[in-house]
């Protein structure tokens, strides 16, 4: 984002004595008092002076000097001052005075003089001043010396390129034609081609032509204007040589520069949808990314890559394993643009060279050489699982290498490992007995506490035979230690049972000493001692490094004790279906119930500082009812519910995956009478492979609608503000269209006057995150004309801002400036925001991380849950993460999460959370979180206007006119034009 500058650049403005100063060194003889008198005259010219007075001074005593800093400063003086007459448009007398100072500079024979007023003559678009320079400025096109002929060419295309330069230089073209023909610099060849494609293009057409098979041997600053012009032209409707430019363009593809491979990749692309042009295309890309080292030009080749995978995925997928060698980039925006793009480029083909590879890289991030490692292991351990979901085949050959991560110094990581697991376990029955004896082997390393939850969630559902069974029970038995969890002494101190030599949990006594009120009422001081509890560090492979539960635990995680509760009954309750021996099953359960019962004790005793949540304890509670008193509906419920209701979540995330793939699909459709040439019919004399290719595209696109416009004009209407009434006497309409980062207003106004207006000027002024780029400018607008006047607006941030201002204008009837108020524009969040997806673990990480929420309170007239959050879905072009099957059902409580991101990148996140009450109304709250303050406004904002929903709005803006007896409803936005009606 843009900050203001801190840094204040003072310069006095001009007063009558500076510019006397100025006069009196301009007339000196001093040559450094000249550079610095026109120093100062040029920075109080460009600071608004005038300065009529030094015009002949100059003229006198400056022009003549050979000095070539005078020289330089002079042409910049000659630049900025007014060289017109204001009231007739004129060139001024004057100026005539510095034509003979400027021929005699063109024939001057110091290259540089002659090169910065070739240079200077560019810039002047006065053809009285440039007529009798025209032919010392011809002559120069012969000069020996290159740095003359390139601006030489340079002033030709100017004055050429004014409203009347054809008549200047009416033989322009030709004679620049010429010049290129014989010219050998780079820079020369490049301005006069540049020339002749602006002003005369058949004849730079003709010059490519003609020298196509050279074109790779020219310089790359050549090359780039050749690489233009093939644009321009194909954009024509006429593109009978279009085989000819394409094969310009794939000779140049083997250029040493980079910049035109680049953008000959893109015209290729451009120009043709033939495999072999897109192939070589993507080819070209390939490379680019692994020979650049800048991070930013690999994030726009990749941005190229992705855009050709819209379009061309079948051919995009041969060149997978190319994009996969960017991964040797130390960034991390680089490496998860390259992870996403191969994840799109999946086939049965290629899955398991891509797997392979992503291990590969894997296996790199153990040996911690890597520069934030534990990030982009998180993001190989994604892919990966993004691979093995799509094609189950590959999950065996990677599930193994990633269990042992699930001990990961980054949780992060090793939950996303975890989750893998969890899920390909339940996809492939095949791998089930494997993975949970590879899951019993690594338990011990585990050391977060969400990971140990979703681990014995698996080990509790997947244990289906009688050695996986106790093998569970007894890692679980191992990892939590001996019984009790704490002991105490004959002092009264308590310790950990399972070393008495070195307690695992060290007690720190600290003592506190505050003053209390007593019955009373006097002051008295209190002494309490509190016990502060330390857990030390473990070597690894001691003893304590496989008590990874218990550590846990101590440290009073009693969720985590919970689900070991629910894991032991879940092992106790298969046991019994399992283990024909009831007296080793009564040994399972009563080891069960002894350490459930110890937690309790731990969990209500003072040895922890806070005790037992009441979740924990009852859910704990149950574990010990239901072990010592089971029924046979129970038992299914916890023994086949829980994984059935886990393959139902499975297979409606799978679900909505292939809807939204349906629905990111491209539909074409075609007119029935539309035109179709038919290829076999065609001739083929004298065409090449590409050609055909090429046509054939061209035959299904227009088959299937691929050259059908997507614009809607209708939409486009929408899209017209007016911005003042049609009884003032400037009748002003903008279209807006909004880009990613900026907003272009295109401003209609019309003069509905008998009269000329003059010096009109379109002010316009900005409010919130809005800068405007243009400075204004004054128009003459004849009477009953109109004036089209473009603004262009910048976006720093997605914050609803508005745009105001005013026309100013003047007539000759009226001395003083009229003024012509206009409506505000106000520019709608829901333009830099678009629907998104995420995991929901990652937006419970972004819901915790980001500082900013707007909590707006549910105020609607809809009286139902589902309509309310279909209507806020599609007031906020937001995407409901929450799957439908937690929205069904009828218990009048609804709770969903909505998520967005912006164009900037920003993440909105919304929780909605409503009730139904008794009296039929909704009631709750809409919260919004993001990173930055300005979304979570904007986006508030916008709810708060349109949660009450437009058909209840419309109703209430129903009304009976006083001298109409009819029933009015207002058609429009009932909230911006409800005072009209």
């Amino acid at each position: 984002m843009e900050k203001p500058s801190t840094l204040l650049v003072h310069f006095d403005k001009g007063s009558s004595a500076m510019a006397g100063e100025i006069k009196a060194d301009l007339e000196g003889s001093d040559v450094a008092a000249k550079v610095d008198a026109m120093k100062r005259a040029v920075m109080l010219l460009l600071n608004g002076e005038t300065l009529p007075q030094l015009f002949i001074t100059v003229v006198r005593y400056v022009l003549p000097s050979e000095d070539h800093t005078i020289q330089k400063l002079l042409l910049l003086y000659l630049e900025i001052i007014d060289k017109r007459d204001a009231a007739t448009g004129r060139a001024l007398p004057e100026m005539i005075l510095i034509c003979q100072n400027l021929r005699n500079n063109l024939q001057h024979p110091n290259e540089y003089i002659r090169g910065v007023t070739l240079r200077f003559l560019c810039r002047l678009s006065e053809p009285e001043l440039l007529e009798p320079l025209v032919p010392s400025i011809l002559e120069n096109l012969g000069h020996r010396h290159h740095f003359i002929r390139r601006h030489a060419l340079s002033a030709i295309s100017a004055i050429y390129r004014l409203p009347h330069g054809d008549q200047l230089v009416p033989d322009g073209p030709e004679l620049v034609e010429r010049a290129l023909a014989s010219e050998q610099d780079a820079s020369a060849r490049r301005n006069a081609f540049l020339m002749l494609c602006a002003c005369a293009q058949e004849r730079a057409v003709a010059y490519l032509l003609s020298n196509a098979d050279r074109v790779a041997e020219w310089p790359d600053l050549l090359q780039m204007a050749a690489v233009d012009l093939i644009r321009k032209v194909c954009r024509s409707p006429n593109r009978a040589d279009k085989g000819r430019y394409i094969k310009i363009i794939i000779s140049l593809l083997s250029s040493p520069s980079p910049a035109v491979v680049y953008e000959c990749a893109g015209a290729l692309v451009s120009l043709s949808s033939a495999p072999t042009a897109v192939r070589a295309a993507a080819n070209t890309y390939c490379e680019l990314l692994s020979s650049q080292s800048d991070n930013n030009v690999k994030l726009i080749v990749l941005d190229r890559l992705n855009e050709l995978r819209t379009s061309h995925r079948d051919v995009m997928v041969d060149v997978v394993m190319d994009v996969l060698r960017a991964l040797a980039s130390p960034n991390l925006d680089v490496k998860r643009k390259v992870l996403d793009l191969v994840l799109d480029l999946l086939t049965h083909r290629n899955v398991e060279e891509v797997v392979l590879y992503l291990k590969k890289e894997v296996v790199k991030t153990q040996a911690g050489e890597l520069e934030k490692g534990g990030e982009y292991r998180q993001m190989l351990v994604q892919a990966i699982h993004a691979c093995a979901v799509e094609y189950p085949e590959v999950a065996g050959s990677v599930v193994h290498l990633l269990m042992d991560f699930l001990g990961d110094t980054n949780v992060a990581a090793a939950v996303d490992v975890v989750l893998f697991v969890r899920e390909i376990i339940e996809t492939n029955p095949k791998l089930r007995v494997s993975m949970i004896q590879r899951l019993i082997d690594t338990f011990y390393q585990i050391r977060a506490s969400r990971v140990c939850s979703c681990a014995l969630w698996i080990l509790g559902e997947y244990s289906l035979s009688l050695s996986e069974v106790e093998n569970a029970i007894s890692t679980i038995k191992q990892c939590l230690g001996d019984l009790p969890f704490y002991t105490v002494s004959e002092e009264g101190e308590a310790t950990d049972s399972s070393k008495p030599a070195q307690p695992l949990v060290n007690s720190v006594t600290v003592s506190s000493r505050r003053p209390v009120v007593l019955a009373d009422g006097t002051y008295a001081t209190q002494s309490a001692a509190t016990e502060a509890i330390s857990t030390p560090s473990v070597a690894p492979g001691s003893l304590s490094s496989t008590l990874n539960l218990r550590s846990l635990i101590l440290s009073g995680d009693f969720f985590l004790a919970a689900v070991i509760s629910c894991t032991l009954t879940k092992l106790v309750l298969r046991l019994e279906e399992v283990q024909p021996s009831k007296v080793e099953v009564n040994k399972a359960c009563t080891g069960a119930l002894l350490i459930m019962t110890s937690i309790l004790q731990l969990g209500q005793s003072s040895y922890l500082p806070h005790p037992i949540d009441s979740d924990s304890c009852d859910r704990i509670v149950l574990c010990v009812r239901l072990l010592c008193n089971t029924g046979d509906d129970v038992r299914k419920v916890w023994l086949e519910s829980c994984r059935q209701s886990f393959a139902k979540m499975l297979a409606e995330k799978q679900f909505r995956e292939t809807e939204e793939m349906k629905a990111k699909a491209q539909i074409s459709h075609a007119q029935p009478d539309d035109l179709i040439d038919f290829y076999h019919l065609k001739s083929r004399k004298g065409m090449s492979q590409l050609e055909l290719e090429d046509e054939v595209q061209d035959d299904l696109k227009a088959a299937t609608g691929g050259f059908t416009k997507d614009a809607d004009d209708a939409n486009r209407l929408n899209r017209i503000l007016q911005l003042t009434g049609f009884s003032d006497p400037v009748y002003a309409e903008a279209f807006v269209t909004v880009n990613h980062y900026d907003i272009v207003l295109d401003v209609t106004i019309i003069n509905r006057t008998k009269e000329t207006l003059q010096n009109l000027c379109l002010e316009l002024a900005t409010m919130g995150d809005l800068k405007l780029v243009d400075r204004p400018q004054n128009y003459t607008l004849a009477p009953e004309s109109s004036k089209q006047i473009r603004a262009n607006i910048k976006v720093s941030s997605t914050e609803t801002g508005v745009i105001f201002g005013n026309i100013v204008y003047e007539t000759s009837n009226v001395m003083e400036r009229s003024v012509v108020v206009l409506n505000d524009i106000h520019i709608d969040i829901m333009d830099y925001i678009s629907p998104a997806t995420c995991a929901d673990v990652t937006f419970r990480n972004m819901w915790a991380e980001f500082e900013w929420e707007n909590k707006v309170a549910v105020n609607t007239i809809i009286q139902n849950e589902k309509e309310f959050l279909d209507h806020i879905i599609k007031s906020t072009n937001m995407k409901c993460l929450t799957p439908p099957s937690a929205l069904d059902g009828e218990c009048g409580f609804l709770a969903a999460n909505l998520y967005a991101k912006s164009v900037f990148g920003e993440d909105a996140l919304v929780n909605i959370s409503i009730e139904k009450q008794f009296d039929g109304k909704l009631s709750g709250y809409i919260r919004i979180r993001s990173k930055t303050q300005g979304i979570a406004l904007s986006l508030g904002d916008k709810i708060t206007l349109k949660q009450k929903g437009s058909s209840q709005l419309a109703g209430a803006f129903q009304f009976t006119c006083e001298l109409c007896p009819s029933l009015l409803t207002a058609q429009h936005d009932p909230m911006a034009r409800g005072a009209d009606y």
